[in-house]
């Protein structure tokens, strides 16, 4: 996935311009095909995207995914992280994947390839074989993780190589249905503070390899608090101070890389909608997948979807962008879509703007609709994501 690189501060409403996909950006699908090829190791696509990305030589890797970090998130609350700060300085943005959520971005990291292919292509997804939602981050009601997403993941091709490759993370997550998907073929060493996280990830590189690291709590604070809260700014202390300790601690041939899957926005109950009780948004809708800023609509039998995308226009006027799937498929939202993913994407696929949402209380508990702390669509708080390097 890739799309538009600028990264000028976002208006007061985060009513900017889409950071919509296409082009030839340069997109978290090339962070880790460009460190195997910095490790010496032949990965598809791995040589032109470390020469995008610039990377140089690397005996040693550590890669640090923040989930929930955006580079817009992460330039206005810098005062909370001089450490991260001092990275950001001259650095450019990489895009994420739309829907900009963790389980399409980890896929699309972790494969180097974007939704279209791997099918992974929200926080829950109609699953074509059943017709029920399944769950991406919980891997609930979905087939195997294999099965839905059968492309190698970079961290396969690595490890077959050679490569000694740690996945460090919670234990929770090992074996999961997420990590078979998108982050295969690493050896996993279970850690659940950020502090033991480093400490493994600094066992891992006493030998020459590729260590790779996950933290979430700036996305769980983010999401329960809002990205512009106290309890935000001091997430991201914590996490600048372990990654200072990180950086002062590795050996010194090691290239250590820090990126995100998603930003955040906060935004606003009285822009929110709900398919459940809206009469106008409900019509024709038998099934809403995704998630409350990025929305899968599967239609009722017989309904045409170019008449509900019409309907929703009308009714959300500039709180979304409104395709039906041939529209979102050709505009390349989802990158190059193979056969078999297509019935995955809705037959009308909403990207919301500013500080709207749009929920479904069928599906949706009342806590994850209460959330002040969001994201899934196409502006730039959402989009773009740092590239963090320290040599």
């Amino acid at each position: 996935m890739s799309g538009t690189t600028a990264a000028a501060p976002p208006a007061p409403d985060d009513l900017v311009a889409p950071v919509a996909p296409g082009g030839d950006a340069r997109s978290i699908t090339h962070v880790l095909p460009a460190l195997g090829d910095a490790l010496g190791v032949d990965v598809p696509g791995g040589a032109p995207a470390r020469s995008l990305l610039g990377l140089p030589d690397a005996r040693r890797v550590c890669v640090v995914l923040v989930d929930g970090l955006g580079h817009l998130n992460l330039a206005e609350r810098g005062g909370h992280a001089p450490f991260l700060r001092s990275l950001l300085a001259g650095s450019e943005p990489l895009v994420t994947t739309f829907p900009s959520t963790t389980a399409t971005a980890v896929a699309a990291f972790g494969t180097g390839r974007g939704p279209g292919t791997t099918a992974m292509l929200g926080y829950t997804v109609r699953v074509p074989a059943t017709g029920r939602l399944g769950n991406l981050v919980s891997w609930t009601d979905m087939p195997p993780a294999a099965q839905w997403q059968p492309h190698p993941t970079v961290l396969e091709r690595l490890a077959a190589a050679g490569v000694a490759v740690t996945s460090v993370g919670p234990a929770r997550f090992q074996g999961s249905g997420l990590t078979a998907a998108a982050l295969r073929g690493a050896t996993y060493a279970p850690a659940e503070s950020l502090t033991q996280r480093v400490d493994g990830v600094l066992r891992a590189l006493r030998e020459p390899g590729l260590a790779y690291l996950y933290w979430h709590d700036v996305d769980k604070t983010g999401h329960h608090h809002g990205w512009g809260s106290w309890q935000w700014g001091e997430a991201l202390t914590e996490l600048d101070g372990e990654l200072a300790r990180l950086a002062r601690s590795l050996p010194r041939d090691t290239l250590l890389v820090v990126t995100a899957d998603h930003g955040m926005v906060d935004v606003d109950p009285a822009r929110r909608r709900d398919v459940a009780t809206d009469p106008v948004l409900g019509a024709g809708v038998a099934t809403t997948g995704g998630e409350p800023r990025a929305l899968h609509l599967h239609v009722t039998p017989g309904t045409d979807p170019g008449d509900v995308a019409a309907r929703w226009r009308d009714a959300l006027a500039d709180d979304a962008v409104v395709r039906t799937r041939d529209e979102a498929v050709a505009a390349g939202w989802f990158g190059p879509v193979d056969a078999r993913v297509l019935p995955v994407v809705g037959d009308v696929v909403v990207a919301t703007t500013g500080a709207a949402t749009v929920v479904d209380s069928r599906t949706q508990t009342p806590a994850s609709i209460a959330l002040p702390g969001v994201h899934g669509s196409m502006t730039a708080r959402e989009m773009l994501v740092p590239l963090l390097v320290h040599r």
